[in-house]
């Protein structure tokens, strides 16, 4: 029970400050601007870790590496304490692997999110909101590849239906990756 309980807190945690440092890449990548709330947050809740981080690992292209680091680094210490917590059974060296796929779980399930949320909004609200745009431009890079394959039914895009599916079969391979390392 203890462990169950370090776990959610540990999960909560790390996904909160891992997943920002993730909106952080995204959001520099898209050229999206830090200058509106969601902007404002992200560098609050990341600025301690990516700053430092970024003195020693320089941004390649628009690629800001060092929130990718800074989101493996967390994601690191999330299954390190774990791995403690549950008394060191396991490889201590898959520690690293182990990370880099809950940090790619991460990634699926704050796309699924995001997608889901755009979905939405698109089919009940399609105006044009700060929010919704916001969305739209986050998301944009993941849909394209599936609008280009996917036609428009009745003028209903469906690609977030058939991209959501296709990360929902990413996370349960990355899943069962992540518990066959771990026992």
């Amino acid at each position: 029970m203890l462990f169950q309980m370090v776990s959610l807190v540990l999960d909560v945690v790390a996904g909160l400050v891992a997943g920002t440092c993730l909106l952080r890449f995204l959001m520099q990548w898209q050229r999206i601007s830090f200058h509106q709330p969601l902007g404002q947050f992200v560098f609050a809740v990341t600025d301690w870790l990516v700053l430092p981080l970024r003195r020693a690992i320089p941004p390649w292209s628009a690629w800001d590496l060092s929130s990718l680091v800074g989101a493996f680094l967390i994601k690191l210490v999330q299954y390190t304490l774990l791995w403690l917590v549950a008394g060191g059974q396991g490889a201590l060296a898959l520690l690293p692997l182990v990370s880099l796929v809950g940090m790619a779980q991460l990634v699926v399930s704050a796309l699924s999110a995001l997608v889901l949320v755009l979905a939405v909004m698109s089919w009940v609200n399609p105006g044009s909101s700060m929010y919704y745009s916001l969305a739209a431009r986050l998301s944009q890079p993941f849909l394209k590849p599936f609008q280009r394959v996917v036609p428009l039914i009745g003028g209903v895009d469906l690609s977030p239906i058939a991209l959501l599916v296709v990360l929902q079969l990413i996370g349960m391979v990355l899943a069962s990756l992540q518990m066959g390392w771990m026992h």
